[in-house]
């Protein structure tokens, strides 16, 4: 693997920067100093991520911008004001209300806990190898605040999904590099998921990664098993870099080629 490591490591050099970033609604978390109010504009971000990228940019700008300081603008608007504020939002098929009442919820979370660091880490087991079941507390700690409102938003591992859009919020609130803003210090980088794509899903086969036919919870664990062998510290490291070149136009697909020889179980010929 240290050869793997070490051709990773080179790409990591050559394509984890901020100027590669674009387009990517990560790059809405950039606007914020304070963690408080990069967790929620990253929360935002993260649960609008599904569709075309072209869209989802114009969905995030569109609610941040009404949110202004998104940490006194949760502590100050009731659920009224919420269902008020975004009533003639949409995206896809979020409307208005859907993201109101997860923003309430998540509101009701911080003003119960401190913060969405906190109640994550109330659930937060060190114990654990990954942070799969403190995330499962933690979307149901929300969802519970909502009732029967969008769980969709922010999924649930306990059914299976692979929950990318969740995990790409934590690696965005978890590590910090020149592209990962970061702001929580209470979750080991060793213990995030790879937030698993159709491009990191597609490389990670060619990878020999995984094997499996569905981009589900399973797959995105299996995988970030073998990222954790090849940098147990930071697991998800590489991910940024990888999805780029199913993202980007401008990124030379031949820095992709990866020779794993016999070494990756389940390799795809």
């Amino acid at each position: 693997m240290s050869d793997l490591r070490c051709r990773l490591d080179d790409l990591y050099a050559k394509y984890n920067r901020p100027e590669l970033v674009h387009p990517d609604p990560l790059e809405f978390l950039y606007r914020y100093r304070r963690a408080a109010d990069r967790e929620i504009a990253g929360l935002v971000a993260s649960s609008l991520a599904y569709g075309r990228v072209a869209q989802i940019l114009k969905s995030v700008a569109c609610v941040l911008e009404r949110m202004h300081e998104p940490a006194e603008f949760l502590k100050n608007s009731s659920e009224s004001e919420l269902l008020n504020t975004f009533r003639d939002f949409c995206h896809r098929f979020t409307s208005g209300s859907d993201l109101a009442v997860l923003l309430a919820g998540a509101g009701r979370a911080i003003e119960r806990y401190g913060s969405l660091e906190a109640c994550f880490c109330s659930g937060l087991n060190p114990d654990h190898e990954t942070v799969t079941r403190a995330l499962s507390r933690f979307s149901k700690k929300i969802c519970l605040e909502y009732g029967a409102g969008p769980s969709y938003l922010l999924p649930d591992p306990d059914r299976g999904s692979a929950c990318k859009r969740a995990f790409l919020f934590l690696r965005w609130m978890v590590r910090r590099d020149s592209v990962d803003p970061g702001g929580w210090s209470c979750v080991p980088v060793s213990k995030l998921v790879v937030p698993l794509d159709t491009h990191m899903f597609r490389i990670a086969g060619m990878m020999g990664f995984t094997a499996r036919k569905q981009a589900d919870l399973r797959a995105a664990l299996e995988i970030t098993r073998h990222f954790r062998n090849v940098n147990p510290a930071d697991p998800v490291k590489y991910d940024f870099v990888l999805t780029r070149f199913g993202i980007r136009n401008d990124m030379d697909c031949g820095d992709l080629q990866i020779d794993l020889g016999s070494s990756g179980p389940g390799r795809r010929k």
